[in-house]
């Protein structure tokens, strides 16, 4: 089993910056691919930012340039640097991480962002 533990969102004005951080931890060694997603209160979740199996990332079009996504291997780790936060940018940020044939979700971590 997996398990994903997401932190670091609260409550900031529009132009703040946050640093979402999520932990995984259990049998690690056939995952290829985590991520950051996000869900608005009465949407649909959808992608924020993500590592490939290959390595490289791939951001929604409403996080390039304001959001970066981080690893770091040692402590099992992966971040989301948000920066310029924007009201719209209010969600639920859940990290997941892949396996062949699951998906592994963590709770997730609320984002507010007050205009």
């Amino acid at each position: 089993q997996v398990q994903l533990v997401e932190s670091g969102g609260g409550l900031v004005q529009s132009g703040g910056s946050l640093r979402l951080s999520c932990v995984i931890s259990g049998d690690i060694s056939k995952i290829y691919a985590m991520g950051w997603y996000r869900q608005a209160p009465g949407k649909q979740r959808e992608l924020v930012a993500t590592f490939t199996r290959s390595g490289g990332t791939n951001y929604a079009d409403s996080a390039k340039g304001r959001f970066a996504i981080s690893r770091d291997n040692s402590k099992n780790a992966i971040f989301l640097q948000m920066n310029s936060l924007k009201p719209e940018d209010t969600a639920v940020y859940v990290c997941n991480a892949l396996e062949p044939g699951r998906i592994y979700w963590g709770q997730g971590t609320q984002v507010t962002v007050s205009s």
